[in-house]
Order: C-alpha cells, then sequence, then structure tokens
C-alpha cells in the first residue's frame, strides 16, 4: 500500500512524518534509545522480516538519524548508531510512551520506567519553556504562523 507523500506541506509535523511516520521506524528508534544497536538484535527484538528492517534502516541513515559503523571486517559488520539529529526525537518518542502508558494502558502497568541517570530517581521528562525554565502543556503554548506565509497567501 502506498501512502500519500507530505513533502509538499507547508508544515513542520507534516515533514517529520515524511521520515519518521511509518511505525516501524519509531519502534527501531525506541530500540536506539535502549541501547540496540546491531541488525540481528533489531530484529530479534521487534520480530520484523528483514527485508523490512534492512529498508528502515537504510531510510534512518539517508535521512542522517542514524549512522552505520563498521565493528567486524571478516565478515563486514556494521552497528546503527543515533546521530544528534536521531537523538532530538527523544522527546517525541518519551511523549508517545508517556501518552499510551496514560491512554492505552497495559494490565500490568507501564512496560518501561525511565530513570534520571544524573539523581537516580524514576520520573518522566517534561516540556518546559526555553525562555523562563516553567513547565508547559498544550494549553500554555499558542500556534503562530510566520508571516511571510500569510501575506503570501492573501496575495495568492
Amino acid at each position: 500500500m502506498r501512502r500519500t507523500s507530505f513533502a509538499e506541506l507547508d508544515c513542520s509535523i507534516a515533514q517529520t512524518l515524511e521520515i519518521v511516520g511509518e511505525w516501524w521506524t519509531l519502534l527501531i528508534l525506541r530500540d536506539a534509545f535502549q541501547g540496540i544497536r546491531r541488525f540481528e538484535d533489531f530484529q530479534r527484538d521487534l520480530g520484523i522480516a528483514r527485508n523490512v528492517l534492512t529498508d528502515r534502516l537504510g531510510r534512518l541513515v539517508e535521512h542522517g538519524l542514524l549512522e552505520r559503523r563498521p565493528y567486524q571486517t571478516q565478515p563486514p559488520r556494521s552497528e546503527y548508531r543515533l546521530t544528534d539529529k536521531g537523538l532530538d526525537l527523544y522527546p517525541v518518542l518519551i511523549a508517545l510512551m508517556r501518552w499510551g502508558d496514560r491512554w492505552a494502558p497495559l494490565e500490568q502497568g507501564p512496560p518501561v520506567v525511565l530513570t534520571h541517570a544524573a539523581c537516580g530517581h524514576d520520573g518522566v521528562p517534561v516540556m518546559t519553556c526555553a525562555h523562563c525554565g516553567e513547565a508547559v502543556g498544550a494549553r500554555d503554548m499558542r500556534f503562530r504562523r510566520r508571516e511571510a506565509k500569510r501575506a503570501k497567501a492573501r496575495t495568492a
């Protein structure tokens, strides 16, 4: 099944979905954040078909979210490491995890608990305002279109 491309939409969310919008991609990234690096380990953890995994890993490398690093020469083998671009998706995955824990909970409770490495306490990261440091949620922020876009739309 071929999906619609979002490449032409003037929307940051659509542009992000163009790269990471396929569900296996997010699960591969989840595994990468949990320390999985090798093809066989991704395949074993996810139960994903090898050809699908090969394709998804290739796209993540192509878009610069993962990089391939050789770890063995005979036979040649590489592992996949998150880049800075990939690491920037951490808040997205944590938000999805939090939403799932709250709105689609498993009977036995959350399968993963996050522990802050620096202080050793369990918790969930919160989104904060970069200016004042206050915690923010959906009701605390406003969407505002850039002015150039509005002017262009009026003249079109």
